[in-house]
C-alpha cells in the first residue's frame, strides 16, 4: 500500500535524524499526525482495489453479453414485423 510505504519511509527518516529520547516523543506525534492525515484521504488497500477491479471486469462481461442478447432480440423482432407487414402468399 502506497500510504503505508510513505508512512514507513517518513517514520524511518525521522528515526534516523532524531535518535535521542525527546526525539521518540516527536516521532510518536508525527506518526499520529500522519496516520490521521492518511485516514482522511479515503485510501483503499491493494486487496480492496483488486476485488473491485474483478467485480468491474465481471460486470463488463455481463453487460457485453446482455447487449448482444438485446441486439439479437431486436433483430428477430424487426424481422417478425417485416414479415407481418409484407405477407407472402404460398400459392
Amino acid at each position: 500500500m502506497l500510504a503505508q510505504r510513505l508512512f514507513d519511509e517518513v517514520s524511518g527518516k525521522i528515526a534516523e535524524v532524531m535518535a535521542a529520547g525527546p526525539a521518540r516523543d516527536i516521532e510518536k506525534n508525527v506518526r499520529a499526525v500522519l496516520s490521521a492525515g492518511f485516514a482522511k484521504l479515503d485510501l483503499v488497500t491493494r486487496e480492496e482495489f483488486e476485488v473491485q477491479q474483478a467485480v468491474l471486469a465481471k460486470t463488463r462481461e455481463t453487460l457485453t453479453a446482455l447487449e448482444a442478447r438485446v441486439a439479437a432480440l431486436e433483430a428477430r423482432h424487426a424481422g417478425e414485423v417485416a414479415e407481418a407487414a409484407n405477407p407472402q402468399d404460398d400459392f
